[in-house]
């Protein structure tokens, strides 16, 4: 991953930085938590690395510190009932296929998401998930409506290329993604180096999401790289991977 790195030296000044387009940006190393709820939370300190490629914008930390983490994915195996049957299936070519992980939905009353050609509808929010999304909100300065939550039990449960480019989602709006449990390997390809014909050599990315951490996958990173998470025979433990994102209500569709 060092090669898509940033690194920024820590330090607590505020600097300004030159991104890949021009423009400044804020030193992403140690930014405080931003918020609505930061006066009634106590204050964190977050250590960031920059990912940054052609058209690639990506923003890593760890989120919660180990003793939390554990705490939080005991609560996620506890909690979490995921879908069954029919929606427990995508279709992929006009075909249906039995999804290899588990999954369901938590979001805001009267959302619907619609991917690989099923319409899920959201139960609705839980403390742990709560709790979860507050700090992403935080930290982050984005709200977020809606979380799509994918259990692989070990290394051989897994999700292949595709990107999180729904009509549903608000325009341009960060996808948060937080993970619990084993640490994987998360993949990303450019969508024109993709596949027997595509029409230029440009190398994939390649991350480890570890236990307690979040990726934040910033505006364009959607439009052109597709991302997955490859089957790992050696990972025997489960992983909980949850993806917060911004919905449009019906009324704005």
């Amino acid at each position: 991953m060092d090669k898509f790195v940033i690194k920024k030296a820590k330090t607590k000044s505020k600097r300004t930085l030159v991104d890949d387009t021009g423009s400044p940006t804020e030193d992403l190393t140690r930014k405080k938590c931003r918020g609505e709820e930061a006066d009634a939370l106590p204050e964190q300190t977050c250590t960031w690395k920059r990912i940054r490629e052609e058209n690639l914008s990506c923003d890593y930390t760890s989120l919660f510190k180990k003793a939390e983490a554990d705490e939080i994915f005991q609560q996620l195996e506890k909690d979490i009932v995921y879908f069954t049957g029919d929606l427990s299936k995508v279709q992929v070519y006009g075909k249906w296929h039995n999804v290899p992980r588990k999954q369901v939905t938590f979001g805001d009353e009267g959302l619907t998401y619609t991917f690989s050609g099923i319409t899920l509808s959201p139960k609705p929010w839980i403390p742990v998930l709560d709790l979860i999304r507050e700090r992403v909100q935080l930290v982050t300065g984005h709200s977020f409506n809606f979380v799509l939550i994918n259990r692989y039990k070990d290394g051989n449960d897994h999700i292949g290329d595709h990107r999180d480019d729904e009509k549903e989602l608000v325009p341009q709006s960060p996808i948060a993604s937080v993970s619990f449990g084993a640490s994987r390997d998360f993949v990303f390809r450019h969508r024109d180096s993709r596949g027997k014909n595509s029409v230029r050599t440009i190398e994939p990315v390649k991350l480890e999401l570890e236990h307690g951490s979040l990726l934040m996958m910033n505006f364009p990173t959607n439009v052109y790289w597709y991302h997955s998470l490859p089957v790992r025979r050696k990972v025997l433990a489960a992983r909980v991977n949850l993806t917060f994102r911004k919905i449009k209500p019906p009324s704005q569709r």
